[in-house]
């Protein structure tokens, strides 16, 4: 059996956005160091989330951890080109030793895509065809 957490980095209070990202870093390093098997951080693009970009967020968190595996939770394949984000998991990769993990997903809150695309605003299944360009180029 595995062991993980995930969050979606939402703000809380009166926390700032810098201050909260500084918390999900020592969030991180602390699941690493107790041992989980890995963190999931979830893409929202909403102003009571902080985390458009889970693929900087991992980034950042690889090279500040030795063993936990990282995670996206969920990337919404649906607002963004799929070999982009194939390209960013991929640099990850690298920085943490081969620790990254990508969770494809629509996403459950349209909402928060209001700036992006109409079949993105509109659609709520996970479009095929990004998935099948997607998965051409992690093979």
């Amino acid at each position: 059996m595995e062991l993980g957490v995930y969050t979606f980095v939402e703000l809380r209070g009166d926390i700032s956005p810098e201050q909260r990202v500084r918390d999900l870093m020592e969030e991180i390093e602390l699941a690493d160091e107790v041992g989980l098997d890995v963190f999931g951080v979830g893409e929202h693009h909403r102003p009571d989330f902080v985390v458009s970009a889970p693929a900087v967020v991992l980034a950042a968190a690889a090279v500040c951890t030795k063993r936990i595996r990282l995670t996206s939770a969920v990337t919404v394949l649906s607002s963004d080109d799929p070999v982009r984000v194939f390209e960013e998991f991929a640099t990850v990769d690298l920085l943490s030793g081969g620790r990254a993990e990508i969770m494809a997903g629509r996403g459950s809150l349209l909402l928060g895509r209001s700036g992006f695309t109409e079949i993105a605003r509109t659609d709520h299944r996970l479009p095929r065809e990004t998935l099948a360009i997607y998965t051409a180029v992690a093979a």
